[in-house]
Parts: C-alpha cells; structure tokens; sequence
C-alpha cells in the first residue's frame, strides 16, 4: 500500500504547492526555537484566555522561529476537542503574522487525528505535529505508524511534523518508519524528544537527501543537536529562558561553539528541573518568576511542593538565572 502511494506521490510532482511546499516551491522551513507553550487555567480550572492572550504577545517580542501550541506542555490531553482548537484559534489572532504556528493534532485514532488536523489548519496552524498513537503500544509497530501517518499526511492541508516522544507514551518513533515516512511530500521532518544524540544524527544523515528536518525536543541537548545536523528546536524552557535559548541558537548557527558550550552547560539544570524532574508544574511555577503566567495545571497534576519549589528554584539561581 505504502509503494503505491510513493509512486502516485512522484507522479502528481510531489503536490508542490499546497502540501509541503509553500507556493514559492520552497519547503516549509523550520529553523529556528520555539516554546511549545503552556495553556493557562483559572481558578475553576477553566482556559484563560486573556492569559494565554498576554503570554503570546510578551512572547512574540522574542526572536523565536514561531510557537508550537498544543505540544506536550500545553496539556492537550486534558482538553477537550473544542478547547483545543480555540485556544490556537486564539494564539493565531494575536500571533505576528511572521511567526511561525505549529500545533499539535494527534489523537489516539487516524480518524480523530484527520479532523483534529483539518480543524487546526483552519485555526490557523501552518504546520501540525502529530504525535505517536500510544494507548495500543502493543501493537504500535512500524507498520501501524506509517500507515497511521501516511493518511493523516494524505489528508492533511498543511505539512507534518512527526512527534516521537517516549517520555510521554511510553512508545519511540522506529527509525525505518521515520525514514519511510521522510519521503511523503507533506511530512517535513520529525521533533525527536527521545534524549537520545545518537539517533539524532543518524536521522539527519540518513534522511539528507529528502529535505528532511529535524528538531530537537529539549533545550537540554540543543547544541549537541546542532551540532549534528538539527534545524532547530522546540524547547519547553524557552517559554521561560527563551532569549538565552535563540542565543544558543545564534552562537551555534555560527559556529561560536566554545561560548555556546558555556552557555549550554547553565541550561542543563535549570530545563531538567522543568522537564524530567517536576514537568509541567515546575514549568508554570517558573514562568512565574519571569513575568509570565503559569498559575496552576489542570487535574489531576497537582502544584509543586514547598519543598520541590525551593529545589526548582535553587537550580535557576545556581546557573546565574535568578
């Protein structure tokens, strides 16, 4: 089934200009930083909307690519349909047209996937990122997600960014569906969030010569990424350190890798402490201290404690952040 369709791809040249392409014929192009941003709640534990609002506009004054919106960080899970697709809906009506949309439509189900998808790019996303199906994870082999992404793909009005992120859904991307998958016309390249440098560059090299991108999921092993080959990367510190992280950019796009090694070493911990050690709680509680609003997540992930607050913040202040 997947052959037939690579050769039905070749011969429609690649669907050059709607999928994939932008009307210049140019790819989508993806360099660059962005915060897969959080989505705030009130007090009865409903979208805030004005927040989300605020945090946008303080956020488009920073030199990022674009944002991603519905990511991990973002809670997806906890919302409903309708909620998700308003709140990039409203991220696109403040946005800078110049900035860059990428939200995440991944269901359980291709099915809920294909209208998640088409509802997000009538919001007004540019691109999506799907994530890997999980609930299934048994049977969640190679096979299943190619398939799985080759009619979401098919479907989709704007390109796709592959998510692989087993951290989250227990479940990594294989490496053979990734390179299958590099050759749709609509699927431009891959957020890796795996922590795992060495996969990293062998995507790249084995995938160089289908105009294939790939962005790195932690700001924690950003230069290594770049030093391999990766695009860019979307990072949930940015939503807090996002100056310092586009200077990490810049200092390794041009080639400055002694200050940017300097630079990456005081990022470590602070992006551990809101990753791997405490999540999204931790994630919040920061923006906080940066002029930004976190406020509380949406059950049942619960607040930090007084304890893991003071840890949290002892790892920005340690690194000269605080």
């Amino acid at each position: 089934m997947f052959l037939r369709r690579v050769l039905s791809w070749k011969c429609l040249g690649w669907r050059g200009f709607k999928q994939g392409r932008s009307i210049s014929g140019r790819r989508l192009d993806l360099r660059g930083i962005y915060p897969p941003i959080v989505t705030p709640f009130n007090q009865k534990g409903q979208v805030d909307y004005q927040q989300l609002e605020s945090n946008v506009q303080e956020l488009s004054k920073i030199p990022f690519r674009g944002l991603v919106v519905q990511g991990s960080n973002g809670e997806f899970v906890f919302l409903t349909s309708e909620e998700r697709v308003e709140v990039v809906r409203r991220v696109r009506q403040v946005l800078p047209e110049e900035k860059l949309l990428v939200a995440g439509s991944g269901c359980e189900s291709t099915e809920a996937t294909i209208v998640m998808t088409r509802n997000m790019a009538e919001a007004g996303a540019a691109a999506v990122m799907v994530i890997t199906p999980c609930y299934y994870r048994g049977r969640m082999n190679s096979t299943a997600f190619i398939e799985h992404y080759t009619q979401v793909a098919d479907a989709s009005p704007v390109p796709v960014v592959l998510y692989s992120v087993p951290g989250n859904t227990a479940l990594e991307l294989p490496m053979d569906a990734i390179l299958t998958l590099a050759q749709h016309p609509n699927i431009i390249g891959l957020k890796d969030s795996g922590n795992n440098i060495t996969r990293i560059a062998l995507i790249v090299h084995k995938t160089r010569n289908q105009d294939f991108q790939v962005l790195a999921g932690s700001a924690g092993y950003l230069l290594a990424a770049y030093s391999v080959g990766a695009v860019g990367g979307v990072c949930a510190l940015a939503n807090i350190l996002g100056e310092p992280l586009c200077n990490l950019e810049k200092l390794c796009v041009g080639g400055q890798w002694e200050e940017a090694r300097e630079l990456q070493y005081r990022l470590i911990e602070p992006n551990t402490a809101v990753t791997q050690k405490f999540g999204i709680a931790a994630l919040k509680e920061a923006m906080g201290w940066f002029g930004y609003y976190g406020g509380l997540c949406r059950a049942p992930l619960l607040p930090l404690t007084e304890a893991e607050r003071k840890d949290l913040r002892n790892n920005f202040a340690s690194n000269g952040w605080l």
